[in-house]
């Protein structure tokens, strides 16, 4: 049952145009070029990549009349960026926005001219993507996460929903150049709640098996799983794993946990996507990236599964629950 609105971004809902046209060179189509580390879904509209299309039509365009997307999905494969971006550099689109986080870097080396507008992006200051979030200088916009306080706060949710726990498994995948900082900052906030961190990677669909035996023999008492696109294309098989080892997991993100996960605390992917439309709609209208700001989420949802919960004998505290944004029962 959901309890709460979705996510507001800094700088608010931006007041939909009533015509794309405004926008529009006389016949003009604009192509947009879309990379991402995710699977190509079965269905856009069903996805996180529907609210990227939905941003669009609420701001008055109208695929296939004022613009295409030039879609490119790595399928978790990282070695893959560097291809995609340079096709998308050759069929010369008029902005590129680039869902994983990990890719920024490699489409800021393949053009210094084409607009970027990162549709998520990870301490993009701190990984040198962007100056500064009010003024993020050359060709790279977008949105942020902020996944710093997020996952201190899954942590602290984790030990709230298991008492007891002293080892806490975090998958990581060493493929992903954020991956390091965040299991610092798991390390720090587990080391304050008394917790052993004990970090296993995973850069495949065979690595993402064997890692589940190894925090099996390692007796870890909980899961925080690293937000990642190889993670996020197998969610239903990570979900599917921690439940056969009766092991209490959260996430970043609401669809592990619709696929069987036990909890998730963070963002809205298919929010964030849907607000990078409004970016994009901006850049189309003459704005320059350098002169946009980066937003950042002000809102993050506790997704709780109670059939999960019960599934591995574990009885959620009833003040936990209380401050879920939605419970699957």
């Amino acid at each position: 049952m959901r309890r709460r609105q979705v996510i507001k971004l800094l700088g608010g809902a931006a007041a939909a145009w009533p015509l794309a046209a405004q926008a529009q060179q006389p016949g003009k189509i604009w192509r947009i070029g879309l990379l991402s580390g995710l699977a190509r879904p079965p269905s856009f509209q069903s996805s996180f990549f529907g609210g990227f299309l939905e941003g669009l039509r609420e701001l008055g365009y109208v695929d296939g009349r004022d613009f295409i997307v030039e879609w490119r999905f790595a399928d978790g494969h990282y070695e893959r960026f560097p291809d995609l971006a340079a096709e998308l550099v050759r069929l010369n689109v008029d902005v590129i926005v680039v869902t994983a986080s990990s890719a920024i870097r490699v489409v800021q080396h393949a053009t210094s001219t084409i607009p970027i507008v990162m549709g998520y992006s990870i301490d993009p200051i701190g990984n040198g993507l962007v100056e500064s979030l009010a003024h993020p200088g050359g060709n790279t916009t977008g949105l942020s996460s902020s996944l710093e306080d997020t996952i201190a706060k899954q942590i602290e949710l984790l030990v709230a929903a298991v008492p007891g726990i002293t080892r806490m498994g975090v998958l990581v995948n060493p493929s992903n150049p954020s991956h390091s900082e965040n299991l610092k900052t798991a390390e720090a906030s587990g080391a304050r709640a008394r917790l052993t961190v004990v970090a296993v990677e995973a850069r495949n669909q065979s690595e993402v098996e064997s890692a589940f035996s190894v925090m099996y023999g390692q007796r870890v008492g909980g899961l925080v799983v690293l937000p990642d696109s190889l993670f996020t294309n197998r969610r239903e098989r990570i979900a599917e794993l921690a439940l056969s080892q009766r092991l209490p997991s959260i996430y970043g993100e609401r669809e592990y946990v619709e696929t069987g996960g036990l909890m998730s605390y963070g963002e809205s992917l298919r929010e964030f996507f849907r607000r990078a439309a409004t970016v994009v709609d901006k850049i189309l209208k003459g704005t320059k990236p350098a002169d946009l700001p980066i937003e950042q989420p002000t809102r993050f949802f506790l997704v709780i599964n109670l059939k999960t919960a019960k599934a591995i004998g574990l009885e959620i505290p009833p003040t936990l629950l209380a401050t879920a944004d939605e419970v699957i029962e």
